[in-house]
């Protein structure tokens, strides 16, 4: 982050403490401006750091856009760029990497006074950030469809797999991929029809990230399956919990996915 245009550079030995006192009110309107902030022969700055502050908010702002498209079309860009602001005071990044911010977005919106009678938005923009997470993780080469048929029979129940680094999985009380899928497209949205829960596996097996609405009780044995829990036990776990479980079905959507890398046995 380098000095508004005008103000004069520090020198290195005083580069900490003029970082301490330069960063906070960055994001506090209502904060002073620093008083080593100074502009040429040491007068006031108030207006360049104004205009320096506020031009760190839109940035933060619209990183988030770029970051919630849907979530955006969902609220307007009025409703969104407030919301976002709020939420920009409120956590300051942590991270050089633009992309990195807004890991606390949703959170925030699931608590946002405004957003309350859109209980679905969080997890709406909870696909989003992971959508986003699944872009930038790691390439490797995904577990084949084929992969179990490899395993005697009496082995698959101890098989644990390894989860792709770009596999992410969210779950909803609401209809929220479907909410995502519609408003993450330029056409028009029409009405959703379903109220259901549902939840999202994402993964990017090469170089698109794909975003798939889960059958009932897939989502539970995916759960368990990317915690590393064996095949087995993760099958006994979701199936009671969900009885129309169809297991062959679940595992095969998330190999055909590209949810995982590899298998090894539990023990």
């Amino acid at each position: 982050m380098s000095a508004p245009e005008g103000m004069l550079p520090m020198p290195l030995d005083r580069i900490g403490n003029y970082a301490a006192g330069f960063v906070p009110p960055l994001l506090a309107p209502d904060r002073p401006t620093p008083a080593l902030v100074a502009g040429p022969n040491g007068k006031a700055a108030v207006k360049r750091f104004n205009v320096y502050r506020n031009n760190v908010t839109v940035s933060l702002i619209e990183a988030l856009a770029a970051t919630f498209p849907a979530t955006e079309r969902i609220t307007g860009e009025a409703f969104f760029r407030a919301m976002a602001r709020f939420h920009v005071r409120e956590t300051p990044p942590v991270s050089p990497l633009l992309f990195e911010y807004g890991r606390d977005f949703p959170g925030f919106i699931a608590r946002y006074e405004y957003a309350q009678s859109m209980p679905w938005l969080a997890d709406v923009a909870r696909i989003e950030r992971a959508w986003l997470d699944a872009y930038h993780a790691a390439d490797a080469p995904a577990l084949p469809p084929s992969a179990l048929s490899l395993i005697a029979p009496e082995q698959l129940g101890g098989v644990v797999f390894d989860p792709h680094p770009a596999t992410r999985l969210v779950r909803s009380d609401y209809p929220a991929v479907t909410i995502f899928a519609v408003n993450r497209e330029s056409g028009p949205v029409g009405r959703v029809e379903t109220a259901d829960a549902e939840s999202a596996l994402i993964t990017r097996p090469d170089l698109e990230v794909i975003v798939r609405r889960l059958a009932p009780g897939a989502d539970l044995l995916l759960s368990r399956l990317l915690a590393g829990i064996p095949l087995a036990a993760a099958a006994a776990d979701a199936a009671t919990q969900c009885p129309t479980l169809d297991l062959a079905a679940a595992i095969a959507t998330a190999l055909e996915a590209g949810a995982f890398t590899a298998t090894h046995h539990g023990g």
